[in-house]
């Protein structure tokens, strides 16, 4: 019974909550079948007691039926800390040579206006003086290159290195970059999962004191991707007031918290719209952001109306955080998340 032979079976054991194995992610650390006992190593990071004792006995279920096996010993260690000596954590996360912090910018869902906030709060951290990129990780669906103006293509240094394109002072990665504005992204998970890691590994960042991830919608594999193959300081939620966007920030909320990433606050965006007449309008409810963020004890970093201004810059690939803060309200919300956000985690 080989180890290839086990290994090839415990692919059939998936990362609870998630499509991708164990295997796939480097969980398993050691296979040996010796004198009638197997004994795989698994070892994995995470709070949630349910995950490891889930990959117990999905383990048990693909192993113990195998002919001539013998006695399955899975031992599973659970690894709490990171060796901050090399810079990589002892579940293989490693910080991106030159980047001080990574901030990942989620939502659970599409259509809550999660790159308009990634990129606004990119360029608002750039305002403070910080040098900021952004990497625009949803390869299906890519906004960063229209948001900021740009159609340039990115070229390669002499050690084959992306380099990155900038724009009103960030350094910017997406795959809209890549492509012409109607050509779709027809990949399926291994490769998605490929060009993700080569966005975050591959691209010649240089020093920067805050990376900014705008992850796709959902939690799937490029998310768990992602925060398992970089060392993620933090997460912004991103949400809209009504339940049905507030039940998948949740769930946003639920991965972090599995992967041991801190959620550094929650925004609520389209949280209105003010006509001219000063007179607000909730069209998506009232206060679902503010009641959600006390319910999960992190901070509110923001309400942030609707704005025709914001969409129109957006469009325009101006973000509306260009503005100085005393001009517009939607920049001066930005710049107060900024403001946040380097003091919980200074550059």
């Amino acid at each position: 019974m080989s180890p290839e032979f086990i290994k090839e079976a415990l692919r059939n054991v998936r990362y609870p909550g998630f499509s991708r194995d164990i295997v796939s992610f480097g969980l398993v650390k050691d296979i040996r079948h010796e004198n009638g006992v197997l004994t795989v190593k698994i070892e994995i990071q995470t709070k949630d007691p349910k995950i490891p004792e889930q990959i117990f006995k999905d383990c048990h279920a693909i192993l113990d039926p195998l002919p001539d096996i013998g006695t399955v010993k899975v031992d599973i260690e659970i690894k709490d800390a990171p060796a901050a000596a090399s810079g990589q954590d002892l579940q293989g996360k490693a910080s991106i040579p030159g980047v001080k912090r990574i901030i990942a910018v989620a939502s659970g869902k599409g259509g809550v206006g999660k790159s308009t906030v990634s990129a606004n709060l990119a360029v608002a951290l750039a305002k403070t003086g910080a040098k900021v990129g952004l990497c625009d990780c949803d390869l299906y669906g890519p906004s960063v290159a229209q948001m900021f103006g740009t159609t340039e293509r990115p070229m390669a240094n002499e050690h084959d290195e992306i380099i990155p394109i900038e724009a009103h002072g960030l350094k910017l990665m997406s795959m809209g970059f890549l492509l012409e504005d109607r050509s779709p992204v027809i990949v399926r998970g291994p490769m998605a999962t490929r060009y993700t890691q080569q966005f975050l590994r591959q691209v010649a960042w240089g020093e920067l004191d805050y990376l900014i991830l705008d992850l796709p919608p959902g939690t799937g594999d490029i998310q768990l991707t992602i925060v398992q193959t970089v060392a993620v300081d933090g997460s912004v939620i991103v949400t809209t007031p009504q339940e049905m966007a507030l039940i998948d920030a949740r769930k946003a909320v639920s991965m972090f918290a599995k992967v041991n990433v801190p959620i550094l606050g929650l925004i609520e965006n389209m949280a209105w719209f003010e006509c001219d007449h000063g007179q607000r309008y909730y069209l998506f409810g009232e206060g679902g952001g503010v009641r959600e963020a006390a319910a999960l004890n992190v901070p509110l970093l923001a309400q942030i109306p609707i704005d025709p201004q914001t969409r129109e810059r957006g469009d325009a690939g101006t973000p509306v955080a260009l503005i100085p803060a005393a001009e517009h309200p939607v920049a001066a919300a930005f710049e107060k998340v900024a403001a946040a956000l380097a003091g919980r985690i200074p550059a």
